[in-house]
């Protein structure tokens, strides 16, 4: 019960720094995952719907919302795919290119000091541990 707990509890907290983070560059986590995975994508930073589906591990439901939030902000646009018109194909725009240089930069700085408790060894092991746990839960 106490790893459990404890697990439980760092995720929440976890959860709630990285919200804060990103609220205050005018995001959502989710939404920071999609430009992050359309910058990852490279040139010209374009993956369908389901491609975007896939890489965030939610439903499609989920991802047109976050789609649908980026396209008002002017972060990506949306157009149907000319090869497939039953597919949607989601582009990130110069500014959505800008935002996300900016905030995985300081995301990643985020990330070091919610770590910063841990030596590199001991985040070297429970990342090991985590991975082991998550395979074990059926998460490959």
């Amino acid at each position: 019960m106490g790893v459990l707990g404890r697990l439980s509890r760092a995720s929440q907290l976890v959860d709630r720094e990285l919200r804060t983070f990103f609220a205050e560059h005018g995001l959502q986590p989710g939404e920071f995952d999609i430009l992050a995975t359309l910058r990852r994508a490279g040139t010209p930073h374009r993956l369908s719907a389901g491609a975007l589906a896939d890489s965030s591990m939610v439903t499609s439901g989920a991802i047109t919302n976050r789609i649908d939030r980026l396209v008002a902000k002017g972060y990506v646009t949306r157009e149907t795919d000319p090869h497939n018109r039953r597919s949607v194909l989601i582009t990130l725009t110069d500014a959505g290119r800008e935002l996300v240089d900016v905030v995985a930069g300081a995301h990643l700085e985020n990330e070091r000091r919610l770590l910063e408790p841990l030596t590199a060894a001991q985040q070297e092991q429970l990342a090991g541990l985590l991975r082991r746990l998550l395979a074990g839960l059926g998460d490959i």
